[in-house]
C-alpha cells in the first residue's frame, strides 16, 4: 500500500480508517494491515481508526439478526451471487440465517444453515458438493474490540495511541495514533 504516488507535502499526514472496517479482518490480518499502514506513513503522521466495541451479547445478536431480516438477506446474497455469477445451484429457500456471538474470539459470526440435504454445483469452479441438513456455511466474522485491545494492536504495529473518543453508550471508538 502506498499513501500517495506523488510527492507528499512537508506537513504530517492523517489517514482515516473509519466505520469499524478493521473488524472485518481476523486478528493476524488486522495486525498485518495496521503494520502495512504504518510502513506507508512517516514518523509523526497519524491514523484515526474506528472500531466497534464489545457490547452485551443480546445487543450484538439483535444487530446481526434484525427483526426485519435485512442482515439475513445480506447474508443470503452470497449464495445469490454464486448462483448468478458462478453458475451455482444453491436452493436459496433452504437456508436459514444465524448470527452467533463468540465471546472467546470477540466476534459475531454469521452462518447460513442448510435446512435439508442438497447437492450443489458451482459450474465456474467445476465443483459439486453435498450439504447435509444442519450443515453451516460460515459467511462472515465481525470482530468487536475493547479500547485497550485497540491501543495494544496499534502499539504492536508501530503506533503510539494519542487518544480516543468513545460514544456515550460505549458502542464505538475512534482512536488517534501517531506513527513512531
Amino acid at each position: 500500500m502506498e499513501i500517495a504516488a506523488s510527492p507528499r507535502p512537508a506537513g504530517p499526514t492523517l489517514l482515516l480508517f473509519l466505520g469499524s472496517n478493521i473488524g472485518n479482518f481476523d486478528r493476524p490480518g488486522a495486525e498485518a494491515f495496521l503494520r502495512t499502514i504504518r510502513a506507508s506513513l512517516r514518523a509523526g503522521d497519524a491514523l484515526l481508526l474506528g472500531a466497534d466495541l464489545v457490547k452485551p451479547a443480546g445487543e450484538l445478536l439483535l444487530a446481526y439478526d434484525d427483526p426485519l431480516g435485512v442482515t439475513a438477506a445480506f447474508n443470503r446474497n452470497i449464495l445469490v451471487r454464486i448462483n448468478h455469477e458462478l453458475g451455482g445451484t444453491f436452493a436459496l429457500d433452504q437456508f436459514d440465517h444465524q448470527a452467533v456471538w463468540n465471546p472467546q474470539e470477540s466476534r459475531v459470526e454469521m452462518h447460513l444453515v442448510c435446512r435439508a440435504r442438497q447437492e450443489v454445483e458451482i459450474a465456474a469452479a467445476g465443483l459439486t458438493l453435498t450439504l447435509e441438513q444442519g450443515e453451516r456455511i460460515w459467511t462472515e466474522s465481525s470482530y468487536k474490540f475493547r479500547p485497550e485491545d485497540v491501543a495494544a494492536r496499534l502499539r504492536r504495529a508501530g503506533f503510539d495511541p494519542a487518544g480516543d473518543w468513545i460514544d456515550e453508550q460505549d458502542r464505538f471508538a475512534l482512536t488517534l495514533a501517531r506513527a513512531v
